[in-house]
């Protein structure tokens, strides 16, 4: 792929940004922080390829559905909606974050979308008014970081809203992420090369189910061309940690990685079990 720089990334050389969205370049502390988030990514010579920017629309709402595999992926996903008209992504979280001090005022003035999963199918209502009044929101359908760094299972909360809310859907691959900061790898912030690659909208039915059947082989495609482009870059990773099983790597299988996240998440819920019952415990007192 014939390539050029343009704004600090690596972009196909056919690519040609856009003028600024209006009402988002205004946003002076999203934006700065989005500045300043490029430039420690070029200090660090985290070298990033994003191919297929054009796919973010320059005005009104879209979903953008990303694969998880590092906790860079909220930078990356964003570097498309960047290049393609400085947008800026709200980003799906879960409710008690915003409850946290500092923390929860930085992300209600960032527009993140608060997610409170106790009240069900409502739980996606925030996204859909977000998206309704014409923002980008992110979301990623495998809800944790995969650690096969294979796309593991996706819950059909993305086709819904999408479907709902009346706004494409647009699948998003990110390749390389997991090099710089995942779970249970030593981090690495310097000279990795990174592809993010977004494809055309997915087109929706109305069938969560295979409406997030289809999202998940359109990722699929996008995530094998990464794969394939990034040998060029990375070499094949053959015995390396970061790259799966099917592939040479010594990342855990699929199912490895899903008993692994089983094993946490009934960890977790006893811990929160034991506070729960400990907090009862002293008012009854």
């Amino acid at each position: 792929m014939d390539t050029r720089r343009y704004r600090g990334f690596t972009v196909p050389r056919f690519y040609e940004g856009i003028a600024a969205n209006r009402d988002e370049a205004v946003e002076r502390f999203y934006q700065g922080l989005v500045g300043s988030m490029r430039t420690l990514m070029r200090a660090l010579r985290i070298d990033t390829t994003v191919i297929g920017a054009e796919h973010i629309p320059a005005q009104g709402g879209a979903l953008i559905a990303g694969n998880h595999t590092g906790y860079a992926d909220f930078i990356l996903l964003g570097t498309g909606p960047f290049l393609h008209g400085e947008r800026l992504v709200r980003f799906m979280a879960k409710a008690s974050v915003f409850d946290v001090p500092v923390l929860g005022h930085v992300l209600r003035v960032m527009k993140h979308v608060p997610v409170d999963r106790a009240r069900g199918g409502d739980s996606i209502a925030p996204a859909v008014e977000m998206l309704r009044g014409g923002n980008l929101v992110g979301i990623f359908p495998e809800a944790t970081i995969s650690r096969s760094f294979e796309l593991a299972h996706f819950k059909t909360g993305a086709a819904r809203i999408a479907y709902q809310a009346g706004v494409p859907l647009i699948p998003c691959v990110m390749w390389g992420s997991q090099r710089i900061w995942t779970k249970d790898l030593p981090k690495h912030f310097h000279n990795v090369p990174v592809i993010v690659r977004y494809g055309s909208p997915v087109e929706l039915t109305g069938d969560a189910e295979a409406d997030t059947a289809e999202l998940k082989r359109r990722m699929q495609e996008l995530l094998d061309a990464s794969r394939a482009e990034y040998t060029a870059l990375a070499g094949p990773g053959t015995g390396e940690a970061w790259m799966p099983v099917a592939l040479g790597g010594t990342a855990p299988t699929v199912e490895e990685a899903e008993r692994i996240y089983a094993r946490e998440r009934a960890e977790r819920d006893a811990k929160k079990a034991a506070k729960q019952a400990k907090r009862a415990r002293k008012v009854r007192k």
